[in-house]
């Protein structure tokens, strides 16, 4: 399947920095990228000839700059939340710079989000790159990373890769949010995660180290269910977080497969990493995005792949250290279908 890869201007940064757009794109899917946060901002899905935009994003380069959210971004150095904004690695503690109340969120206050990064055309997509220095928001180590994004069919791959001169945390993923509809509410979506377990979490939203069965609990997605059928259930795993924003323990390399109720249209997640964190946008303020659509809490859902969160703190977690002169590897691909409507 023939891939073309187009390059266009996006805006210009506060502080001056040109920022392009890539649209990479074969006859089923058309995704584009941007050297801003090396961020997905749109993902088009051909099914039956209608193209459907099944990812949240805005118009504009200053909406990303000024928004929260992480819309369609690789975070990073670390995704998700590290507690006490701190970790001891080597025997050496290091403070990182915390932006979710005490915790460390999603590589911190200026992330691997709000950075620009240099891009390389490839002939199935697009490599992003870029340095991130010693000490930058707390973490050891001169880090050199790259994000690519390539079509091969049906499935958009995702290919993370660093190494660092000294021993240090890596844990990228990508923070897209997801409507299969193309609008409205998620929670008649259809969700099934491969996973026996999940993460217990704090009141805020911090994994305490405990791995919870998902048997006869709200968070039993491992036969497929509508994303809202227990999303208001009295639970207190659910009322921390106000809905679901919980690690899932993947079982195997298939995370998980969602489903628009609406448009039929399938998504499959695979990756190399233990864990996918179910997150819908429980704390996504209402706001404008792409051709003024309206976005607020459940208008969409992420699936990040993923080390599990707050890892150097708890026991028997795999932990994201990357040792200086090796490298770092991960995938995760999107792999898109036509079925039936979403099982109720």
């Amino acid at each position: 399947m023939h891939v073309s890869v187009k390059k266009k201007p996006f805006g210009v940064t506060r502080g001056g920095e040109a920022v392009s757009v890539y649209c990479i794109r074969n006859e089923r899917l058309a995704v584009e990228v941007m050297e801003y946060g090396a961020a997905i901002r749109s993902l088009l899905v051909n099914h039956g000839g209608v193209w459907t935009d099944v990812v949240l994003g805005y118009d504009t380069l200053r909406e990303y700059e000024e928004n929260d959210g992480y819309l369609g971004a690789c975070v990073g150095r670390v995704g998700n939340r590290i507690g006490g904004a701190a970790f001891i690695l080597n025997g050496k503690r290091y403070t990182l710079a915390g932006n979710d109340g005490e915790n460390h969120l999603h590589g911190g206050v200026r992330g691997f989000d709000k950075y620009v990064w240099s891009a390389e055309e490839l002939p199935d997509g697009v490599r992003f790159t870029r340095i991130s220095p010693d000490g930058e928001e707390g973490y050891p180590g001169t880090l050199r990373a790259a994000v690519s994004c390539r079509l091969r069919g049906d499935t958009l791959v995702t290919e993370y890769e660093a190494s660092a001169d000294r021993d240090t945390l890596c844990s990228m993923t990508n923070h897209s949010y997801f409507n299969l509809n193309g609008d409205g509410s998620v929670l008649g979506h259809t969700l099934q995660i491969n996973a026996d377990e999940f993460l217990e979490n704090s009141a805020a939203t911090l994994p305490t180290g405990r791995r919870l069965p998902v048997a006869g609990t709200p968070f039993d997605f491992r036969a497929p269910k509508r994303v809202g059928r227990d999303i208001g259930a009295d639970d207190i795993q659910l009322e921390n977080c106000g809905g679901y924003d919980h690690n899932f323990c993947l079982t195997e390399s298939t995370a998980a497969v969602l489903r628009g109720d609406a448009s039929g249209i399938t998504m499959t997640v695979r990756t190399t990493l233990p864990g996918v964190q179910l997150y819908t946008a429980n704390f996504l303020t209402e706001r404008r995005g792409r051709h003024g659509a309206f976005y607020a809490p459940r208008c969409a859902l992420c699936l990040e792949t993923q080390y599990f969160p707050n890892a150097m703190a708890c026991a028997g977690f795999e932990k994201p250290i990357l040792l200086a002169g090796e490298s770092w590897r991960q995938r995760t691909s999107l792999t898109f279908s036509e079925s039936g409507p979403g099982t109720k």
